[in-house]
C-alpha cells in the first residue's frame, strides 16, 4: 500500500506514546478531489462503510417499494448495529414479513455487542442468533432483493443475481472498476476501490436528488434514512450514533472494519472516505471527526465530538494519563 500520513496521535504525559497514520480523500459532488492526505489512489476494501452501495439495488430494483420497506428498515440495511433490542425487534419482524426464518441468512451467529443482551442471552440459557450478526438489516435487505428477483438462496454468492447488481452498482457509483474482492465477516463479498472512488461515490449520496431519477432517489432515501436513526445504524455509545446526532441528523457517516469510515455531507455536496492503515478503529473515529470538523459540519466544543477528536485516555483506577487527538494541522 502506498505511502500513508501521521493523522491521530496518542499522548501520555507530555509524551507522545503511538501515532496512528492512513489516507483520507474528501470529494465534491463532480468527483473532484478538494482535500487529500496519502494516497487518494490506494486500493483498500471499505468493508461495511460500502453498505449504503450494497443497499443500492434493493431500492433501485423496486424491491424496496415492493415490500414496503420503512426508512427505519433502509437505514438497518446500511447498518453495523449492535444487536441491541431496537436492532433485534426489527429485523426478526423483517425476516417475518418476508417469510423466512433465522437459518435463511447467510451471516453467522454474533453475539450482541450489547453486554445487556448478551448477558440475559447467557443468563437465559438462549442462543446467540444470525438476527443478532451487526451486518442483519443487510442481510435482510438481501433477502428482500433475493425474494423480488426469484432467484436462489445462496444470495451471497459472487455470482448470485444480488451480488452481480451490488458489483455493477458499486463499479457505477465509484466510477472504476474494482480489481476484486474479499470475503466480509458477515460472509458477503466486499468489493475493492481506491480512496478517491470511495470518496466519489460518497459525494454522489451527498448531492443525490430525492426528485432524480432510480439511482439518485434511492441514494437520497437512504442518506436521509441513516442521517435520521443513527440508532439503529450502529447503537449506543458508537460513534457513528454519536456523530450523526451532534451533527442534528444533517450527515450520514458509517464505519467499517479495519478502521475504514466514510461520510455523506448533503449541505455540502462533499464525501468522505478515510482509511487508518494499522486498522485500529479508535484512529479512525477522530480522524473521521477531525475531518468533519475541517469541514465545518461539526463543532469542535459539541461534547460527542470531543468525545472523538480530544478523547481522554483513563487508567483503570479513572485516572487521565493522556489524550487522543488529531495531528497538529489535521483541524
Amino acid at each position: 500500500m502506498a505511502t500513508a500520513v501521521p493523522m491521530v496521535e496518542i499522548w501520555r504525559g507530555p509524551f507522545l506514546e503511538s501515532m496512528h497514520s492512513g489516507h483520507a480523500v474528501v470529494c465534491d459532488d463532480t468527483g473532484q478531489i478538494v482535500e487529500s492526505w496519502g494516497d487518494p489512489e490506494a486500493v483498500v476494501l471499505p468493508r461495511s462503510s460500502s453498505k449504503m452501495l450494497q443497499a443500492l439495488p434493493l431500492l433501485e430494483s423496486g424491491a424496496a417499494a415492493d415490500a414496503g420497506l420503512t426508512d427505519e428498515q433502509l437505514a438497518l440495511a446500511c447498518a453495523s448495529h449492535n444487536g441491541s433490542e431496537i436492532h433485534s425487534v426489527r429485523v426478526k419482524a423483517w425476516l417475518e414479513a418476508l417469510g423466512k426464518s433465522d437459518e435463511d441468512f447467510r451471516c453467522g451467529p454474533q453475539e450482541p455487542r450489547d453486554i445487556a443482551v448478551r448477558d440475559a442471552l447467557i443468563r437465559e440459557d438462549k442462543p446467540v442468533c444470525r438476527y443478532h450478526n451487526n451486518c442483519s438489516g443487510k442481510h435482510s435487505g438481501f433477502l428482500t432483493l433475493t425474494k423480488y428477483l426469484n432467484a436462489g438462496p445462496d444470495y451471497v454468492a459472487v455470482d448470485h443475481p444480488v451480488q452481480k447488481a451490488v458489483k455493477a452498482a458499486f463499479e457505477e457509483v465509484t466510477q472504476e472498476d474494482t480489481p476484486g474482492y474479499g470475503i466480509d465477516g458477515c460472509s458477503a463479498p466486499n468489493f475493492a476501490t481506491t480512496m478517491h472512488g470511495m470518496a466519489r461515490a460518497m459525494a454522489f449520496f451527498a448531492g443525490a436528488n430525492p426528485d432524480g431519477g432510480a439511482r439518485e432517489s434511492a441514494a437520497a432515501k437512504l442518506t436521509r434514512a441513516m442521517a435520521t436513526y443513527p440508532e439503529l445504524v450502529a447503537g449506543e455509545g458508537r460513534a457513528c450514533t454519536d456523530l450523526m446526532r451532534a451533527m442534528d441528523h444533517k450527515v450520514a457517516v458509517k464505519t467499517g472494519a479495519e478502521a475504514y469510515f466514510i461520510a455523506i455531507v448533503p449541505e455540502k455536496k462533499m464525501g468522505v472516505a478515510v482509511k487508518i492503515l494499522d486498522g485500529s478503529t479508535r484512529g479512525a473515529e477522530c480522524a473521521i471527526a477531525s475531518i468533519l470538523v475541517r469541514l465545518g459540519v461539526l463543532n469542535p466544543a459539541h461534547p460527542l465530538a470531543q468525545k472523538y477528536i480530544n478523547a481522554p485516555i483513563q487508567n483503570w483506577d479513572g485516572l487521565v494519563t493522556g489524550r487522543m487527538k488529531p495531528v497538529e494541522g489535521f483541524i
